[in-house]
């Protein structure tokens, strides 16, 4: 378990994107849609997680954020901005643990290969965190394995 995080007793956890993962992940979205403020940028962005223990390895995700809400879901975008490549470990450490350093050395490191518009990458990392989007992001730390 991660510095910091607390676990909740009789909350259950999943790993970081198993199928039920991604359920209870909605589920908290769900409860929170429209209580978070619009991002402050707008981003079409297909994901490439590989190295995934389970399953074929690779998993195929995006975020939308044009409609307001932080979307993320399975699958990819035909009209991607931008298009980030990244193992497991380090999908994991910037979005369960909001750790963007780890992004940055894996950029750095060459670990993470992005095709498209990075300058919408790169202003989504710019905006202050919304306490809500926090609350949020801790809710995702309480599930994760």
């Amino acid at each position: 378990m991660p510095p910091g995080r607390v676990s909740v007793p009789g909350m259950a956890t999943y790993p970081f994107l198993s199928d039920e993962w991604i359920e209870a992940a909605r589920a908290i979205r769900e409860e929170y849609r429209g209580k978070t403020p619009a991002p402050a940028h707008t981003v079409k962005m297909n994901q490439i997680i590989t190295d995934v223990p389970f399953g074929d390895g690779t998993i195929h995700a995006h975020m939308d954020t044009t409609s307001g809400e932080v979307e993320l879901e399975l699958g990819h975008l035909d009209d991607a901005d931008v298009t980030v490549t990244l193992d497991y470990a380090t999908a994991k450490a910037i979005l369960v643990e909001g750790n963007p350093q780890a992004g940055m050395q894996a950029f750095m490191a060459g670990k993470i290969k992005v095709e498209g518009d990075m300058t919408k990458l790169m202003a989504m990392g710019q905006a202050p965190p919304d306490p809500v989007a926090v609350e949020v992001a801790t809710k995702i730390q309480e599930i994760t394995e």
